[in-house]
């Protein structure tokens, strides 16, 4: 079976880290690696980390230039064939690394996409459709927890740019993707996401960055027709 690593940055998660790490600690399958990448947390993040040696395998603390530059810290320290990135507000499934371990071997696609709930336990799944169109959602959930990316595309697509705050993960993926790297979507659940993380709450920056990322592949005059459809449908929420 291909080996995954967990990696996950925190930054004053005391409140929500005791939940993912009993996730973890539930998991059919507990061969996997578990590396934490903390900011410098000053609320007790580091001690529950400490804590929780049993699955954290390795970890972390300094300060860093946000999220991204913390994944990629992990990503240079992971060891597995595959990693996930969970938040810390974010739970996994029982059966999650046991189903992604049976993908990756049945597929062997670089990047598995599988479903994941909300925190209202709406079930999220790939829209479907025109990349040009749905972006990376059309074939990922757009949720880190149901996306299992194989370790080794970073040497050759880079890591997670610092130009994209909010979207670095999408820029990558679909940079991987339109250049070559293989796609497989797995029918199982990996595990629920926060609906109030990072780029939900800077949903307009999101919307913008997604915008300059798909301009960079599809014609720009659509891309642009398109951020302001959808700034116009979430105003609510800007």
């Amino acid at each position: 079976m291909p080996s995954i690593s967990i990696i996950t940055a925190t930054y004053n998660a005391a409140a929500h880290l005791p939940g993912l790490i009993e996730s973890v600690r539930q998991q059919s399958d507990r061969n996997v690696e578990w590396i934490v990448i903390d900011g410098a947390s000053e609320d007790g993040t580091l001690d529950l980390i400490k804590g929780a040696s049993d699955v954290i395998t390795d970890y972390l603390s300094e300060p860093d230039f946000g999220i991204f530059h913390a994944l990629n810290k992990g990503i240079q320290r992971a060891s597995g064939d595959y990693y996930l990135v969970v938040g810390a507000d974010d739970r996994l499934d029982p059966m999650a690394i046991a189903h992604y371990k049976r993908a990756a071997a049945e597929t062997k696609a670089d990047i598995i996409c599988a479903n994941v709930y909300s925190e209202q336990h709406q079930l999220i799944q790939p829209t479907g459709g025109a990349i040009w169109h749905h972006g990376v959602q059309s074939f990922t959930t757009t949720h880190s927890v149901g996306t299992l990316i194989r370790r080794v595309l970073h040497h050759t697509y880079g890591y997670y740019s610092h130009r994209y705050p909010t979207a670095a993960d999408a820029a990558f993926i679909l940079k991987a993707t339109q250049q070559g790297a293989s796609t497989a979507r797995a029918n199982f659940v990996a595990g629920q996401y926060n609906t109030k993380g990072f780029s939900y709450r800077y949903k307009a920056a999101l919307l913008c960055e997604l915008f300059i990322i798909q301009k960079e592949f599809f014609p720009k005059w659509l891309q642009l027709l398109l951020l302001v459809y959808r700034l116009i449908k979430n105003y609510a929420q800007l």
